[in-house]
């Protein structure tokens, strides 16, 4: 009975996944290569997204740094003193 040749099948394997892998890296534009690559009306779309993210980011890091200030944030929302009924 013969065995497998596993030595072999692996540097085979590690090839194919080396030239898909070069091959992918030489194809892919950057981030950057496809901003620039936009219509102008696209880029003031992207622009205008990426500004409304950063706001909403902003906003978002403000309120965390409220709520980590306020003294009662270690406390669960339930242990809030209420009015008695």
């Amino acid at each position: 009975m013969s065995s497998f040749p596993w030595i072999r099948m692996t540097f085979f394997a590690s090839g194919l996944m080396g030239i898909g892998y070069g091959i992918m890296r030489a194809t892919t534009p950057t981030p950057e290569q496809t901003y620039a690559a936009l219509a102008p009306d696209l880029r003031r779309k992207v622009d205008a997204n990426r500004a409304a993210r950063l706001a909403q980011e902003e906003t978002m890091k403000r309120q965390i740094n409220a709520q980590l200030a306020d003294p009662d944030v270690q406390k669960p929302v339930w242990a809030d003193p209420s009015k008695p009924r």
